[in-house]
């Protein structure tokens, strides 16, 4: 098979292979080990390739890209960018994106490298043209080009080349381009100042964090609700928030939502802007978060107190992830009353809402309700099951009916509740006592799909890894689950026949 390709590949570069030799050449490489593709290639088949990327002939180039994708990942990353340099900068003018991705995904995999990256460093055009990439029409241009300059810029001489030289007025230039490369801008410093605090730095200094924390707390609300997606990103990190806290813009975050009260236009941002603050609490310290700014907890009860779909549903989601771990269980519980009120019109919206919205409240309740064995307190139990109660006249029931609808995603949902309160006891006593709740658990035939048939054997395996399960279950039960458990989630009982002579 290697014979025939280096046949096909002279032929190429002797531009007599036409488009079916071409074709036959895309599948050929496929079936032959890189290091045998190696061993064979030269410099005049892939200048060859490459030359032929430069007719005006869509399947042809499509055909080549996908031979020189397979034999570039042949080759180690010094010889690509130290033979083929001049290629890879022909290929980032190229009229067809796939040259262009092709291209910037080569540069990526030898920025991953610690020899050949300095080669790609040492060619500021190379990198000026990718910058440029940003700013194409087509998005998986530009997202192949963030990616590479991400990678880029995952050392110290990347972030010197990218932020401390005329690189760094390529970036700003490309950013004049329209707000959509803008964005993809922010976008890139964001994920790079991820990275490390070091990275941070760099991008602080470059002054493009500060241009978009000006975009975010500006009067444009709809740029308002693009940047706050970004500044949640780089809270993500404990770099980023102690950045973030430092300049004061959690506060200036908290003053909007404050001053949101009397914005008509506050709906395009104010779903982000909670969603920020949800994010903070739970990868900080919920209790800490919710003292210091008091205005998030009090805007996500009146978000699912009130009467708008998509803010109830930012809400829920906040809630679940707050409630997500027991400080912000407890943050929750100190509400009292005006918590227990809004667990009943959760339990109504799961029941009745669209379908989206019933979704997210059933996610929501199953994050509350959860308590790892470890936390299972008398009081944080007697909470859970305080909470539950509130949620319906008749929780149970009610999640039951929905398990048993037609409809795929709410059946899962409701069965993922089930499963976060089955390991509590107070909650194994209610499904014992429930007239043929148990007989549900484990009939398989009630399961349609494999995703229902997966959420139910994650139910019976909380069950039966619960140390009070056999005491209140009893002995029956509590061995038929071990046995529905055993046999995993798709097991299915074999029926015998027996055939009678003379049956039709």
């Amino acid at each position: 098979m290697a014979e025939a390709v280096v046949e096909l590949l002279e032929r190429a570069a002797r531009r007599e292979a036409p488009l079916e030799e071409l074709r036959a050449l895309r599948l050929a490489v496929q079936a032959v080990p890189p290091a045998a593709l190696r061993a064979r290639l030269s410099d005049d088949h892939l200048g060859a390739l490459f030359a032929l990327l430069s007719v005006n002939d869509r399947e042809q180039v499509s055909t080549c890209v996908s031979i020189l994708e397979r034999l570039l990942q042949a080759l180690d990353p010094v010889y690509v960018i130290q033979n083929l340099r001049e290629e890879l900068q022909k290929g980032l003018f190229h009229p067809d994106d796939s040259v262009k991705i092709l291209t910037i995904s080569q540069v990526g995999r030898i920025v991953e490298n610690s020899d050949a990256v300095t080669e790609i460093l040492n060619s500021p055009e190379l990198l000026r043209q990718i910058i440029n990439c940003i700013g194409g029409e087509k998005i998986a241009v530009a997202k192949e080009a963030i990616k590479s300059l991400s990678r880029i810029a995952q050392t110290q001489d990347g972030l010197e080349a990218l932020f401390v030289s005329s690189l760094l007025s390529d970036l700003k230039n490309v950013m004049a381009t329209n707000d959509v490369v803008r964005y993809r801008v922010y976008e890139l410093i964001v994920e790079i100042s991820s990275v490390s605090a070091d990275s941070l730095n760099y991008c602080a200094n470059s002054g493009l964090i500060s241009e978009l924390i000006g975009e975010l707390t500006g009067d444009d609300v709809l740029v308002r609700a693009t940047c706050i997606e970004m500044v949640t990103s780089l809270a993500h990190t404990p770099h980023g928030r102690q950045y973030l806290a430092q300049q004061g813009v959690i506060d200036k975050i908290s003053n909007i939502i404050v001053g949101a009260e009397s914005d008509p236009f506050s709906g395009f941002y104010l779903p982000g802007f909670i969603k920020f603050f949800g994010n903070l609490a739970i990868v900080d310290s919920p209790q800490q978060i919710c003292e210091r700014y008091p205005v998030f907890m009090e805007k996500v009860f009146e978000m699912a107190e009130s009467h708008d779909p998509t803010m109830i549903g930012v809400a829920v989601d906040t809630l679940g992830i707050l409630g997500s771990n027991v400080e912000g269980k407890q943050v929750l519980q100190k509400t009292r009353s005006r918590f227990q009120n809004l667990l009943s019109r959760i339990g109504h919206q799961a029941k009745n809402a669209p379908t989206e919205l019933r979704l997210r409240c059933l996610d929501a309740i199953s994050a509350l309700l959860y308590l790892p064995p470890e936390q299972q307190t008398e009081d944080l139990l007697r909470m859970t099951e305080s909470w539950f109660t509130s949620l319906s006249s008749q929780p149970l029931e009610l999640f039951r009916s929905i398990s048993t609808q037609p409809f795929p995603d709410l059946h899962c949902g409701a069965l993922r509740v089930f499963t976060a309160i089955a390991n509590q006891p107070w909650a194994q006593k209610l499904m014992l006592d429930s007239p043929g709740f148990v007989e549900y658990i484990v009939d398989r035939s009630v399961e349609p799909d494999k995703a229902s048939k997966d959420a139910k054997y994650e139910l019976v395996k909380a069950l039966v890894n619960s140390k009070t399960i056999a005491e209140i279950f009893g002995n029956q039960y509590y061995l038929r689950l071990r046995a529905y458990l055993r046999e995993g989630p798709y097991y299915v009982k074999a029926v015998s026949t027996t055939a009678v002579e003379g049956a039709e």
